[in-house]
């Protein structure tokens, strides 16, 4: 007995592989068919990666085949799966966020050396320079924006944009803001697993009203880990500011945040890296430096890194007492300490720039610097 290479076809053209309509043969899903007296072999590829649809296709061709064809033909169906990758649902690579042109996340390998510090300073900074400016608290298992911007009893009101509502976020020293910490009573610990805490960021950044910015900073927690997964995967970041201090365990944690944005995989520019606590100086000695926690290390790590270092941020007192009280240091006018903020924020501007003219206008905004201001350019 022989089987007839055209008469497999004919009987495959009679049912259709899972979760398609049109039949096997038509589909392309029958790739080939191999006959040698009573044996039969055919090639199929299908969509579906499913154990259950593998076996009900090997079913499916093996029955049409005993009926139409030959009832004791030796069939054998190699079964390949051509399935087109799939986003998990949280994952929204690259969404833009209507209304704001440059993204920034501010992060840092280790905890403790005053990322959030840097972030607010760095806000009002952008924002005293004529900036549109928000902040996206992502410490969500350590929130602080709320209390250094003095909003930790604050609440988002709901206002409703294009017939949705949305979050309007907590404005301070002209900054808007938004944080975990203002859903949260101040003693509560937010004991969350990681798509918990991801999905309440997603909210954060896609149900808020943010209106229009310049600037939206990112506040990271410490570390690489779910959230700043998250974060990359959520929406495009324009760069990134990588904060640390100069001791060699900040520095070793350090290096492992700006290789993380550095990924093949995450590519995001690393704009530079902040030296913070670079020098202890007394209120009673202000010429005088003393390294408690070494000298220079984030300046070397950013020369061995090829990244600028955007500023050197001395430990003194009154910032941390300005973040206590929700007064940000760099409200102050002709101060030292407002001057290094503003230096800080001058160099990032600068470092933005340069990574800005070498992508199209489609992706990113052109900020030009004139007459040591700053301007965005849409």
């Amino acid at each position: 007995m022989k089987l007839e290479k055209q008469a497999i076809y004919n009987a495959l053209k009679t049912i259709s592989a899972p979760g398609e309509g049109e039949d096997m043969v038509t589909s392309g899903a029958v790739t080939n068919v191999v006959t040698f007296g009573d044996e039969v072999i055919v090639d199929i590829t299908i969509n579906n990666p499913s154990l259950q649809a593998k076996k009900k296709t090997e079913v499916e061709i093996m029955k049409v085949i005993h009926a139409e064809v030959h009832q004791k033909a030796q069939v054998k169906v190699n079964v390949r799966v051509d399935a087109p990758e799939k986003q998990t649902k949280n994952e929204i690579k690259g969404k833009p966020i209507p209304g704001i042109q440059n993204i920034i996340a501010v992060a840092s390998g280790k905890g403790g050396v005053g990322k959030s510090t840097i972030t607010a300073n760095l806000a009002v900074s952008l924002s005293k320079m004529g900036f549109k400016v928000g902040i996206l608290d992502a410490d969500i298992y350590g929130p602080s924006v709320p209390i250094m911007f003095d909003v930790q009893d604050s609440k988002p009101l709901s206002v409703k944009v294009d017939g949705k509502q949305k979050m309007k976020p907590v404005e301070s020293y002209g900054v808007n803001i938004l944080s975990i910490g203002f859903f949260t009573k101040p003693d509560q610990a937010v004991v969350w697993r990681g798509p918990m805490a991801s999905k309440a960021l997603n909210q954060m950044i896609f149900d808020a009203a943010w209106g229009e910015l310049d600037f939206l900073l990112v506040d990271l927690p410490p570390g690489t880990g779910d959230i700043h997964l998250s974060i990359v995967q959520a929406m495009p970041l324009t760069g990134a500011v990588v904060v640390s201090t100069p001791q060699n365990v900040a520095l070793a944690d350090a290096k492992k945040g700006v290789a993380m944005f550095q990924q093949e995989s995450i590519n995001v520019p690393v704009l530079g890296i902040v030296e913070n606590m670079a020098w202890f100086t007394p209120e009673e000695l202000p010429e005088n430096k003393y390294y408690i926690f070494g000298k220079e290390g984030a300046k070397n790590l950013a020369d061995d890194l090829g990244v600028r270092l955007l500023a050197q941020i001395p430990l003194v007192q009154s910032i941390r007492e300005a973040g206590d009280v929700g007064h940000p240091a760099a409200l102050q006018d002709d101060t030292m300490l407002s001057e290094a903020f503003q230096e800080m924020t001058r160099n990032t501007v600068e470092e933005l720039v340069k990574r800005n003219d070498d992508l199209p206008p489609t992706e990113a905004v052109k900020i030009t610097t004139m007459a040591g201001c700053s301007a965005v350019k849409k």
